[in-house]
């Protein structure tokens, strides 16, 4: 099962390695595959940048994403508009920075993070100082998920 062809893998590391300062260690990559045309996909992958992350992305069309995030074992009931790849998890949706560096850290047996639906406040959908509630969710690799991270509402 190929996630990643060779070419944006390639690309992906070349950024990551050129984005890196001399002398400081290479940035983590983050893949964001996306659908067309989508705003906050991109506010994502701009916030992501901002983070400190080397981002590379790409869109997939209609059932090409759907097909992406069934290969990686995404459960449908947590889908969201984008779905990442960050060494060997999954991140479904607008998932924060700290949580991501979180699960890298502890690295648990697990598919990744998901942050089903689209909250506002969330990174990439609006002010965080005006969010929703939200729960960032681990993706057991058996499908079942528990909450990672809760967010309150600011």
């Amino acid at each position: 099962m190929q996630f990643i062809n060779r070419r944006s893998l390639l690309l992906g590391s070349a950024a990551a390695f050129l984005a890196a300062p001399s002398g400081a260690e290479p940035q983590t990559a983050i893949h964001v595959v996306k659908g067309t045309g989508c705003e906050c996909c991109d506010q994502w992958a701009i916030y992501l940048r901002d983070q400190g992350f080397a981002v590379t992305d790409e869109e997939r069309y209609g059932t090409l994403l759907i097909r992406f995030k069934m290969d990686l074992g995404v459960p449908p009931r947590v889908y969201s508009c984008h779905t990442g790849m960050v060494e060997g998890y999954a991140l479904e949706g607008h998932i924060p920075a700290a949580d991501i560096r979180r699960l890298l850290e502890e690295r648990p047996e697990a598919i990744g993070l998901a942050v089903p639906g689209m909250p506002y406040g969330s990174p990439g959908m609006g002010r965080e100082s005006a969010r929703e509630a939200y729960d960032v969710l681990l993706i057991r690799r058996d499908g079942t998920t528990e909450v990672f991270t809760s967010y309150l509402a600011a």
